[in-house]
């Protein structure tokens, strides 16, 4: 039979005290000096005569295991741990509950509130911005660093209709920087909708290309067509009251083209200076 003797010194232990860790025995000098775990608050060893305290793989005296905050021994206690530090109850209830934006206060376990991209409040400290109405759960437009109940937000921010004087929530039409709602930007005649398609603007009134040709636009003296200011006809040539598509405005007898040159106008008719001279 092998001797009964400490792992460290080979000393024996028959009838002495001793102390068993990780399947081996020590005595208590030899425990004490080279196998005791270190205490986290005071670094010394805690020896075999100590009690002790152990916390996901840490250990302290039982006489140190306290709290951070108001020393509480807490050996025999409930705790929490909260950011590397060991608390009491109470003043984990300090600490943890998270701080209400609006007021600064904590809230505690029970309280409503409301939570936006990481910041919290009480219910009731949610307010617009604008009209310091509360909030709380109803909906809301976040802008800048502030927050507006919706009344307030159509009323700051939102864009209306030069037609109909409603808010334009989505979309939209924007003519020299003026607003509408697609369904309000429509011809003064025919009412078709005009968002993506040509028309003419007169007199604060807006016409399709269709509705400008046949009821607007002045005729061509030439060619007796409308003058629609669109495509090929873009450029005209106007002389008293008469208008013509530049393409059209040619001398009555040689049919050379007059525009940006001098001409002679006769008997409603335009002529070129050279065929003017045979009239």
């Amino acid at each position: 039979m092998s001797e009964f003797k400490c792992h460290h010194c080979e000393e024996s232990l028959q009838g002495k005290k001793y102390v068993q860790k990780d399947g081996a025995n020590y005595c208590v000098t030899c425990f004490d000096s080279h196998c005791a775990n270190i205490c986290q608050e005071c670094h010394k060893p805690i020896g075999a005569d100590s009690k002790e305290v152990c916390y996901k793989e840490q250990f302290w005296h039982n006489t140190c295991f306290k709290c951070s905050k108001c020393s509480q021994l807490l050996a025999t206690e409930t705790f929490v741990a909260w950011d590397k530090n060991i608390l009491c109850n109470k003043c984990a209830t300090r600490v943890t509950f998270p701080k209400c934006k609006g007021c600064l206060k904590d809230i505690e376990e029970g309280d409503h509130n409301v939570e936006y991209k990481g910041s919290i409040w009480h219910k009731n400290c949610f307010v617009c911005t604008n009209c310091k109405d509360i909030i709380g759960t109803k909906n809301f437009f976040p802008k800048d660093e502030g927050f507006y109940c919706v009344t307030c937000y159509d009323a700051l921010f939102t864009k209306h209709c030069m037609k109909c004087k409603k808010p334009i929530t989505s979309g939209g039409v924007s003519y020299q920087d003026q607003p509408w709602h697609s369904e309000c930007f429509v011809c003064v005649s025919c009412s078709k909708e005009l968002s993506g398609q040509r028309f003419t603007a007169m007199d604060d009134q807006y016409f399709c290309v269709d509705c400008y040709k046949n009821y607007i636009a002045k005729k061509c003296a030439g060619c007796k067509n409308p003058i629609t200011g669109f495509g090929k006809g873009a450029n005209v040539v106007a002389h008293e009251q008469n208008s013509w598509h530049d393409y059209c405005f040619n001398c009555k007898t040689c049919s050379v083209n007059l525009a940006n040159k001098h001409f002679v106008f006769h008997d409603e008719q335009v002529y070129c200076p050279d065929c003017a001279r045979n009239l």
